[in-house]
């Protein structure tokens, strides 16, 4: 196949979305959507142990909180939570202090005292290690994986891994803007799923 120059741009980098879950100085839950999201080793007393990378572009509430708490969760989102990623993915926390009017069912970290989702099937507790100052605006946080809570079917190994992949129903996001699922379905440009909360 004959390659040509492109433009630019991480069309063809698709990431999962997850739901970072931090808490206000009321104790209260805050979630805001974000994708760039990998593994990393990092080393903690000189111990090298996996880790994870989360880069936050812009300033903003979720950002601040985990600045100030040192810790968040990471909740992976699904085909039945997109709707409410959408919302907290489009909606300014700094801008609509009502931003969490729709929330998810909450459950306490079992490790770290963070908000998680009990919808969301894979939830990680997160404890920042470093930050790094990437370009005006753009942030990455290493972070010590400090528990990982998953639902019991997806560590069901007489079922392929894809099997469970598939189980988890995950979202991508991918190029121009869309949400997409595993097997290549549109779910939705960015802005449009969070419309049937207001249904």
């Amino acid at each position: 196949m004959a390659k040509v120059k492109g433009n630019l741009g991480n069309d063809f980098c698709p990431q999962s979305l997850f739901l970072y879950g931090t808490k206000k100085d009321d104790e209260s839950p805050d979630f805001g959507l974000f994708c760039w999201f990998s593994y990393a080793t990092i080393e903690i007393n000189k111990e090298l142990r996996m880790g994870v990378m989360a880069c936050i572009g812009e300033e903003k509430l979720t950002k601040d909180l985990i600045r100030k708490n040192g810790v968040f969760s990471a909740n992976l989102v699904t085909e039945k939570l997109l709707p409410l990623a959408d919302y907290y993915g489009c909606t300014s926390g700094r801008d609509n202090p009502d931003k969490m009017k729709y929330c998810p069912t909450i459950e306490g970290g079992q490790v770290l005292d963070v908000p998680t989702i009990a919808e969301s099937p894979v939830s990680f507790e997160l404890r920042v290690v470093k930050e790094i100052h990437a370009a005006e605006g753009s942030d990455i946080f290493l972070c010590e994986i400090c528990n990982v809570m998953i639902e019991e079917k997806l560590k069901d190994k007489s079922l392929s891994f894809m099997e469970r992949l598939k189980l988890a129903a995950p979202v991508i996001t991918a190029g121009e803007t869309t949400h997409t699922s595993l097997d290549g379905r549109e779910l939705g440009r960015w802005s449009q799923p969070m419309k049937s909360l207001e249904s």
